[in-house]
């Protein structure tokens, strides 16, 4: 094996691999890094029998072939090359690295121990990357991290025709995101658990306006017309899919990450919804944020962030006993006869976070900065609002956006996005 490649390729593609690689190996083969050239590609690839991550790009190939070599030392090596191009060669068991100046010698792994990349899934369908990116983010939040129930540690992919539809839950908050895509087969209706990290990782190499490849195992799928994107509640008649077994994989510019898929049934998350709330408030996005984001600073593991709604204005305040206390207010708007609520500081900020987010997106026409602090989402026509809709202190509240996006893509006046959040029992003040 012999090729030669530029190092600004070669660097962004072994990061993105190497991300992959397993932190604990269950035998030293699997830390390998795959390199194969072939037709003037250099394919790099690593697979741990649950995740695989495999890229192509362009190289000048002199001699094709197949190396295994050490997959994070290769990755600190690349990251400190000059900005010169780059030359491998293999002879037996050694691979040798020259770039400009400097020159490395790697002992290569054994191939022959190596698995078998796991091939690709049937298409399933395609989705703009900046949505599905999106949407990863605003539902990634709520998802379990407690391995004991592995189907909660995972992102639910339900898919019903031209929605799709990601939940996540934790027990204490469950947040649902709709968005639109392109199904292979039209009536398409199948459900996927896919682990909290695999999706993350692959979302990190999504951008807007490329077309994103959804491709698994489609033994899951259930024949049927789609039911309502808005309800989820099944239509008479119309049976629920099992969750597909087997592997997924997102592929987009040349990169395809492969996992595992989680099996055991997910929640009925449409259920847990309630059909309405007595109390309702809508706050300015960005001033609310960042009033619970300051507010939340004095507040310990076990103290909530305390709401109390007035008229016209929302008081937000936290505070840890004998130490330190917290109040800030910010307009409002508010209808209902329980005034005040309680939260978890952290998922309070997930959820209204993840809205702001949202309803950025929707008045911009395009997917919003998912995942970054909102609180200045202008966009020319009206500050981002957020609803929270409740109905006694003791039940599940509902996080939501307001305005032209709140119906988008689901039916029925559905929210697109809604963070459902178990409230905490607030401390009497004296």
């Amino acid at each position: 094996m012999k090729f030669r490649v530029e190092h600004d390729v070669l660097a962004e593609a072994v990061a993105w691999v190497a991300r992959a690689l397993p932190s604990r190996p269950v035998v030293p083969v699997l830390s390998g890094l795959r390199l194969e050239a072939r037709d003037d590609q250099l394919t790099l690839s690593c697979f741990d029998y649950e995740l695989s991550a495999t890229v192509r790009v362009e190289a000048d190939i002199a001699k094709p072939g197949t190396a295994l070599v050490p997959g994070r030392l290769l990755a600190e090596i690349t990251r400190s090359l000059p900005g010169q191009p780059a030359e491998f060669a293999a002879d037996g068991d050694v691979v040798s690295l020259t770039c400009g100046s400097a020159e490395f010698t790697l002992v290569s792994l054994p191939l022959a121990d190596y698995p078998e990349l796991p091939p690709t899934p049937p298409l399933a369908g395609t989705i703009d990357g900046g949505e599905l990116a999106a949407a990863t983010a605003q539902v990634l939040p709520a998802a379990s991290r407690d391995d004991t129930l592995p189907m909660l540690t995972a992102v639910c992919l339900d898919m019903r025709g031209d929605i799709m539809t990601l939940a996540a839950t934790d027990r204490y908050r469950l947040a649902v995101r709709q968005v639109r895509w392109a199904p292979a087969r039209p009536g398409l209706r199948a459900i996927a658990l896919v682990p909290a990290r695999t999706l993350a990782d692959a979302a990190r190499t999504m951008a807007p306006g490329e077309q994103v490849a959804v491709a698994f195992t489609a033994s899951g799928e259930a024949p049927g017309p789609p039911r309502s994107a808005g309800t989820g509640a099944s239509r008479q008649g119309e049976r629920e899919p099992h969750p597909v077994e087997g592997m997924i994989s997102f592929e987009s510019r040349g990169r395809r990450l492969t996992g595992r898929l989680i099996g055991g049934e997910f929640i009925r998350y449409a259920s847990r919804f309630p059909d309405g709330f007595g109390c309702r408030a809508e706050v300015p996005a960005g001033s609310f944020i960042e009033a619970v984001r300051r507010v939340s600073l004095v507040a310990d593991r076990a103290s909530p962030v305390r709401l109390t709604f007035g008229q016209g204005r929302a008081v937000v305040e936290a505070q840890t006993e004998g130490r330190a206390r917290a109040v800030e207010t910010v307009t409002a708007s508010f209808r209902g006869d329980e005034p005040a609520i309680a939260f978890n500081p952290q998922y309070l900020l997930d959820g209204l976070t993840a809205a702001a987010a949202g309803t950025a997106a929707g008045q911009a026409g395009q997917p919003g900065p998912a995942g970054q602090p909102a609180g200045h989402e202008e966009t020319g026509t009206a500050p981002a609002t957020i609803r929270l809709e409740f109905t006694s202190p003791a039940k599940p509240a509902l996080i939501t956006w307001a305005g032209d996006a709140a119906g988008q893509p689901g039916e029925e006046g559905v929210p697109a996005f809604r963070y459902l959040v178990v409230p905490l029992r607030s401390p009497t003040r004296a």
